[in-house]
């Protein structure tokens, strides 16, 4: 077993970006690292650089303007890298999925591991949406 294999055994460490949403989705992901919610207790913590981020998390619909930054950041990822698209907005586009600058799903542009949809995403989905992912992995 590879050292990477066994860190994803041991926690996840995510990298956040919003890719131009409304920002309910990223409210609920902070809510999770509150002490209700907790989510440092499965290993998962918030990290400020992709370079150090085991998993990419994905919110809000892709915009024109933010396809050239999201494909930058998942190729600065250190491989292998998951990516999780977050609320309905990164897995189909949701309420805006029919505005002019619209760009697609988060894996029109860049593969994705796992989809946790809502508008938003309760922190309890969030939450059990990424246990799985590390069960996945």
């Amino acid at each position: 077993m590879g050292a990477k294999n066994w860190g994803f055994k041991k926690s996840l460490w995510l990298f956040h970006l919003n890719a131009g949403g409304c920002n309910n989705c990223d409210i609920e992901l902070l809510d999770c690292l509150c002490p209700k919610f907790d989510v440092e207790r499965f290993g998962i913590k918030l990290v400020g650089s992709v370079k150090h981020a085991d998993v990419l998390m994905v919110s809000g619909v892709v915009t024109r303007k933010v396809v050239p930054e999201l494909i930058e950041t998942y190729e600065q990822a250190p491989k292998p890298c998951a990516v999780v698209a977050l609320g309905a907005c990164g897995c189909t586009g949701g309420i805006f999925k029919d505005g002019y600058n619209f760009a697609g799903p988060v894996d029109k542009h860049i593969p994705v591991d796992a989809y946790i949809p809502g508008c938003p995403p309760r922190p309890e989905a969030i939450i059990d949406g990424v246990v799985k992912l590390l069960g996945k992995l």
